[in-house]
């Protein structure tokens, strides 16, 4: 997450504002020992849709209800509900045509086009359109849908984002942002009113890379979206921009001069007609939100996500230990452990003006699917938000190093320096490659201020290997410390959502 931007109301929130002496109140030793709890035999790497994340589910929404917390999920619950869709397979209806209204051109399966797996099984005609890389993205002033309209189109979407490598470039030409990831591509589309989404490597801004399709296996998502989501190769769809006179490569060179989308519609006379068969195993899955509340309707968040990847399978880092149970200490036991006790301590606290949503997403594992649920389905307002902190991997640090990702200001970082010498800690401002799109991002996107806290990446990430016992609990009581002591500065400060 990059925006020159997106921190700068958090700048004027900590204007004029001193920093209290803080006590130390984070007790390693109850941190830990949720940690032990959600990262031990019993919930057998939390993996999503599997009993033991409801079970971790049901241990924070205690943890939430004994601290006083108001359940913020809708309908009086601290759980909100969603769908993942598991164990995706193929059916035989998946053909991919279309037409110029003279000739009909028949595309092959495994060859020219697959669907993915969180697609619905559909069929759809529809009219075209170029959408670029798909992303609607007001943080930035960018938007690939507008003034087009792909309601019940076919829209080709492009992977990745424009000028991904220019630091002058509406993304800022660092890690990638949540707009990259395939699942947010198809909420986009969908929410656009599209009928299905046709998604094609960038291969013109990846000379030398093959043109190969997503595992289908790994193409997870949430299985709410309900239109038809296919890959299509690239020299597939330059065949069919063709019929408009345009071609991937030609429009990547245009996308990558100027600082406007080049989407458009197709003419009338082209048709894509589209039949998409996949099946799976929709689970429900929840989010759990508690809510202190303060003087006014405003609110911070503070969020961290608690599924792991249960027994490895795709998603661990070591493929021969697929089977085992990956337990998820730090990644993201940690995290939930550090919202839990800040909720702990701010129920002791003297009400604030803004209040604390406390957040714990499920589906972070398959692609920030909670967290960008709830910004679509919010329990509470969401425009009463005014900053989100995101903890993720906040149990091994070591030597002291923390790092803060987001675009903390001049002005910001000066406050986090000032908070990180208080708490013995020495802050790294880095988007980490590779984890800019923690669920920190959905909120960046909406827009909203948004802080992301890692303690960096370490050999047993994803692996079996990830266990209790090393956690440095007492280095995250002091980087919860200083959360604490950000999130109430942020409570009380003057003029929110101002920008200077």
């Amino acid at each position: 997450m990059k925006s020159p931007r997106i921190l700068a109301c958090v700048a004027v929130l900590v204007l004029g504002v001193s920093i209290p002496a803080a006590e130390p109140r984070i007790d390693p030793d109850l941190f830990l020992a949720h940690i032990k709890y959600l990262a031990g035999e019993r919930l057998n790497g939390r993996g999503n849709g599997t009993p033991e994340l409801g079970a971790a589910a049901r241990y924070i929404a205690e943890e939430f209800r004994a601290r006083g917390l108001a359940p913020a999920a809708g309908n009086g619950k601290y759980c909100q509900q969603f769908s993942v869709t598991l164990n995706p397979r193929r059916g035989i209806a998946n053909r991919l045509r279309w037409s110029d209204g003279v000739q009909t051109h028949e595309l092959s399966p495994d060859t020219d086009f697959q669907p993915l797996s969180f697609s619905a099984t559909t069929r759809v005609s529809a009219g075209v359109v170029f959408a670029g890389y798909g992303i609607t993205a007001r943080e930035y002033g960018y938007d690939d849908y507008a003034g087009i309209d792909v309601h019940g189109k076919v829209v080709i979407v492009l992977r990745h984002e424009p000028r991904e490598f220019d630091a002058k470039g509406p993304f800022a030409g660092r890690a990638y942002t949540i707009h990259s990831q395939l699942p947010w591509k198809a909420a986009t589309a969908h929410a656009h009113g599209a009928a299905a989404m046709l998604y094609v490597n960038d291969i013109a801004s990846h000379s030398g890379e093959s043109d190969e399709f997503e595992p289908f296996s790994r193409t997870v998502g949430s299985g709410n979206e309900g239109i038809a989501l296919v890959q299509v190769k690239a020299a597939a769809v330059d065949r069919l921009l063709a019929a408009a006179g345009k071609n991937l490569k030609g429009l990547a060179a245009v996308m990558d001069k100027g600082p406007h989308p080049q989407s458009f519609v197709l003419p009338d006379a082209l048709r894509v007609d589209l039949e998409t068969e996949v099946h799976g195993e929709p689970r429900a899955v929840c989010n759990v939100a508690g809510y202190l509340e303060g003087s006014t309707a405003e609110y911070i968040v503070f969020g961290a996500h608690y599924d792991h990847i249960g027994t490895g399978e795709q998603f661990s880092m070591e493929p021969s230990a697929a089977g085992k149970t990956h337990y998820g200490a730090d990644d993201n036991a940690s995290g939930v452990a550090g919202i839990i006790e800040l909720a702990h301590v701010l129920a002791t606290r003297p009400k604030h003006r803004r209040g604390y949503l406390f957040l714990a997403f499920a589906g972070e594992e398959l692609g920030l699917l909670g967290s960008s649920y709830w910004v679509r389905h919010p329990g509470i307002p969401l425009d009463k938000a005014v900053a989100m902190i995101d903890l993720d991997m906040i149990g091994r640090i070591r030597g002291r190093h923390i790092q803060i990702g987001g675009e903390p200001s001049a002005k910001m970082r000066k406050l986090l320096n000032t908070l990180s010498v208080r708490n013995k800690l020495e802050p790294e401002y880095a988007e980490p490659p590779g984890y800019s799109a923690s669920d920190h991002s959905a909120f960046a996107a909406r827009p909203m201020p948004a802080l992301f806290f890692f303690s960096g990446l370490h050999p047993d990430y994803h692996t079996p290997r990830d266990t209790w016992d090393k956690i440095n609990a007492a280095g995250s009581a002091d980087l919860l410390r200083l959360v604490m002591e950000l999130g109430e500065h942020l409570a009380d400060a003057a003029r929110p959502g101002e920008v200077d």
